[in-house]
């Protein structure tokens, strides 16, 4: 069977003319890929499924088709690590960008061809669960070469409970007890962001009869409504772009907004308004501690408007979750978080530019349900759950983490 796709590829690789380079290869496969036949596009489709299935199975993260990089091979992900699986067959970077391009429709090409970068999920059938498995895919460019990231999203949704949350850490993102303000998760890409995210709004979807309206870029896990009426939003489909998603929430009914990411001075913007209307917003962002998540924001926006910023923050900011997926002893992987809710002294620090107080604030903070990195690694490792090694490595303060391992 890989033989027959392998000859599609081929042939059509050899129609590209000798005298085009870079990204006008990339740009003739795009404007000339219906010259494939129907029965060819689907061999092909089928066979790039037939590569998610092998991630799939291999309990992969990610998988990487295409470009400069990859050497010709494909790469995944495995429990964190990234390597090129040798049993696969290896492409040219024709091959690929041809492989690549058969997956999008014409809006997705156009786009692709003008802007250099596509977010887009993608959709398939895997027969041996009998479940559809969804993607969050991103093609781009490297070094003049098509490459495509896709990441697997998670088919089932992690209770809430099995996190390991404070009772009061879970109220303050409950919109069953705070009905209004910011809730934040963030961490770095592949930290589980998302998953949390979608454990908190399944949480909500099991007891509260709340509108909440999800704007992504794009969409992973779809939410099917239960108690709770679930509105999904994806970016450069349903919607323009973020802030227009969140401004007209407004005049949709909704109880609870989640903003797949605050990516830039608009979105914020928007994000911190919506909340001063009463909303309880949900977000995320790319900042691997609660302090740094604070002074980002501030620091995203002109410098005209950071007092302004600082002050509405400090007004709406409800809780922040900065996580990370540490190697675990199973040779998994087990989320080490840092949480901030806010209080008094958290608000007058924040309002009055000191945020370099924060953190001994959380250190000091576990009554109320808070816990700082160093504290939650140093849990992992005493519950024999990670190294010692890995407990310092992920530390974000590695001489705070060395004096608390000593006590």
């Amino acid at each position: 069977m890989l033989i027959e796709e392998k000859k599609i590829l081929e042939n059509f690789a050899r129609t590209i003319p000798q005298s085009l380079f870079g990204p006008d290869r990339v740009n003739y496969v795009l404007e000339n890929i219906d010259k494939l036949s129907e029965n060819e596009k689907l061999a092909l489709r089928k066979f790039y499924n037939k590569l998610l299935t092998e991630m799939i199975e291999r309990e992969a993260s990610d998988i990487e088709v295409g470009g400069h990089g990859n050497g010709g091979y494909v790469w995944m992900r495995i429990f964190g690590n990234k390597e090129r699986v040798r049993e696969l067959p290896q492409f040219t970077t024709d091959e690929s960008a041809i492989l690549i391009i058969n997956l999008l429709n014409v809006n997705q090409r156009k786009f692709l061809e003008q802007e250099r970068n596509l977010d887009f999920s993608y959709t398939f059938f895997y027969e041996r669960g009998k479940i559809h498995v969804r993607f969050r895919s991103d093609a781009y460019f490297d070094l003049d070469t098509l490459a495509l990231n896709m990441r697997a999203i998670n088919q089932t949704i992690r209770p809430l409970s099995s996190l390991d949350f404070h009772q009061n850490a879970t109220r303050s993102m409950s919109h069953g007890y705070i009905k209004f303000g910011l809730s934040l998760i963030t961490g770095i890409t592949g930290s589980g962001k998302s998953t949390t995210l979608d454990s908190i709004i399944d949480h909500h979807n099991k007891f509260d009869p709340a509108h909440v309206i999800i704007i992504a870029a794009p969409i992973e896990y779809v939410h099917t409504s239960n108690v709770c009426l679930i509105k999904h939003r994806e970016v450069g489909r349903d919607v323009m772009s973020f802030k227009e998603g969140i401004v007209q929430a407004l005049r949709q009914d909704p109880d609870i907004i989640v903003v797949g990411e605050m990516r830039d001075p608009d979105t914020i913007m928007a994000a911190l308004e919506v909340t001063d209307t009463g909303h309880k917003v949900f977000s995320t962002l790319h900042t691997s501690s609660a302090t740094e998540s604070i002074d980002r924001i501030i620091a995203e926006v002109h410098p005209n408007e950071q007092e302004r910023v600082r002050n509405r923050l400090a007004d709406v900011l409800i809780s922040v979750v900065s996580q990370k997926l540490v190697p675990s002893l199973d040779g998994k992987r087990v989320m080490a978080k840092e949480v901030l809710i806010m209080t008094p002294s958290v608000k007058a620090a924040i309002k009055n530019n000191n945020t370099s107080e924060i953190y001994m604030m959380i250190n000091q903070g576990g009554q109320q349900g808070m816990i700082t990195m160093e504290q939650d690694l140093k849990r992992l490792y005493l519950s024999k759950k990670i190294s010692l090694e890995n407990a310092i490595t992920y530390a974000n303060n590695k001489t705070r983490i060395q004096q608390i391992l000593a006590t």
